[in-house]
């Protein structure tokens, strides 16, 4: 069976506790620094709490650009609050673990970022990911989001 296994990371310039805060409003919607590739809702509960489920939709083409879309339901399973939040995919075209991750750099001033992702495509994305790199898919616009939610990070500060 045809899996991921994809480390994608950024360094932000900004503290931990406020890239913690921009990744888990994403995760409730925001729509700030993920779109165009993915959008989120949460589903119950709340992103940060065991238990907790969000659901994703990834844009292949972008928002409102037409195109399919991969939906998904992630399940929080862990959390150590500013440093890791770990989800399963439960329902939708992946399941699997995947892990965000935090690591505070130069005391604090500087946050490296990081996705985990270890998914496997289920359903109709099974026969896609034959013909598709998913995974190279993934890792661009993971990437793409980071630098995005730097760029946003980047604003605040000046404000």
């Amino acid at each position: 069976m045809t899996g991921y296994d994809l480390i994608d990371e950024a360094v932000l310039d900004a503290p931990p506790d406020v890239v913690w805060d921009a990744l888990l409003a994403e995760f409730r919607g925001g729509a700030r620094w993920w779109v165009p590739a993915n959008t989120f809702v949460a589903a119950s509960g709340s992103p940060d709490e065991v238990g907790g489920e969000v659901r994703v939709t990834v844009h292949t083409k972008g928002v409102d650009k037409g195109g399919p879309k991969l939906r998904f339901t992630s399940r929080t399973t862990a959390v150590e609050v500013g440093r890791r939040l770990s989800v399963e995919y439960v329902d939708g075209v992946f399941r699997g673990p995947s892990d965000f991750l935090l690591e505070p750099l130069d005391g604090g001033r500087r946050t490296k970022i990081g996705m985990h992702f270890r998914g496997r495509p289920h359903g109709w994305l099974k026969v896609l990911a034959k013909v598709a790199d998913i995974g190279a898919e993934h890792s661009k616009a993971t990437s793409a989001a980071f630098v995005a939610l730097g760029d946003v990070l980047a604003k605040e500060r000046v404000r």
